[in-house]
């Protein structure tokens, strides 16, 4: 009988929940909701469970407090930690979340050793570090979800400044998952055609402006959360590249070798996501001025990766 395919959820709260759904409504494979929580993944996945016959999907469902059910996971996507309240910052929630992607990336390592191993929790670009130093799994094995995102946020954006379908809009937004990341406008086509064509410089900066601090903006009308449905959507649009083998050109949060000047960091670029993982960095050219925005991004994720290495070595 062949092995079916599992996905694994850490962290049960709205994203790890609309990830259920989503990975349910695409048939990617069972799916196994896992929070320290009780009740909560197991509450979520029953209720998901009731509408199996109505998506309709195949996918079993279930929910553990016991990271011993992530055994021989196929994907792992990790959202647990705390999530962001009006007035915070991503890099604010550094300390707590360290402590608790370590316990899970300790887990991760012992029950499912194979895994591809997506991180969405924040501050993003620490987060993926430290849950590749804490597996020690391969790089191409552990990759951030934040470049889908952030370009979708742009994409999503320039579409309604326009007035066009967003499916037709191709972004391209790199560097920290964070105030400084780097929407590439040169990069950015409508249907194929420049951005430029449609909109001004003005407008295009104030769009790069509102994509940087696109998650505040959700956090500060929620007021009791953050961002979740985008985020879900931007996870299992990696974990089906990955399952589907469908080598995807797609922003990601990957460990840096050398492309833009960058070795042993985490950072969003375009890269292919296929079957392998994390098959190849894109190394697109900058011009100076992009250049200098990417530098001052690396900077502050540098700040906060060295501070996980400070933590790893205590």
């Amino acid at each position: 009988m062949a092995r079916r395919t599992k996905i694994s959820l850490v962290g049960a709260g709205q994203i790890g929940g609309t990830m259920a759904l989503l990975a349910a409504q695409k048939q990617l494979g069972d799916v196994v909701l896992i929070d320290v929580s009780e009740g909560v993944p197991q509450g979520k996945a029953l209720d998901l469970l009731h509408g199996g016959p109505i998506i309709p999907t195949s996918s079993a469902l279930s929910g553990s407090n016991d990271y011993a059910d992530l055994k021989d996971s196929d994907v792992v996507i990790v959202t647990a930690g705390l999530p962001r309240k009006p007035g915070m910052s991503r890099d604010d929630l550094l300390d707590v979340n360290f402590g608790i992607i370590k316990t899970v990336g300790e887990a991760i390592k012992k029950n499912a050793p194979n895994a591809f191993v997506l991180v969405v929790t924040n501050p993003l670009d620490a987060m993926v570090y430290a849950m590749q130093k804490v597996t020690g799994f391969p790089t191409h094995r552990v990759v951030g979800m934040a470049g889908v995102l952030d370009s979708g946020r742009f994409a999503a954006l320039v579409a309604e400044a326009i007035g066009v379908s967003a499916e037709d809009v191709q972004a391209l937004v790199m560097g920290g998952h964070g105030d400084t990341m780097v929407p590439l406008i040169r990069y950015c086509s409508v249907g194929g055609i420049p951005v430029t064509h449609f909109l001004s410089q003005d407008k295009l900066d104030a769009i790069s402006k509102r994509t940087a601090n696109a998650g505040g903006e959700v956090v500060a009308l929620l007021k009791t959360g953050s961002a979740f449905y985008s985020p879900a959507l931007s996870a299992i649009h990696m974990a089906e590249a990955y399952l589907k083998d469908k080598k995807r050109v797609i922003t990601a949060a990957a460990m840096l070798n050398g492309e833009f000047g960058y070795k042993g960091v985490y950072a969003g670029v375009p890269v292919i996501l296929g079957g392998n993982g994390l098959e190849k960095v894109i190394e697109v050219e900058l011009d100076a001025g992009e250049k200098k925005a990417f530098d001052a991004s690396m900077e502050a994720v540098k700040s906060l990766v060295a501070y996980i290495d400070k933590k790893l070595a205590e």
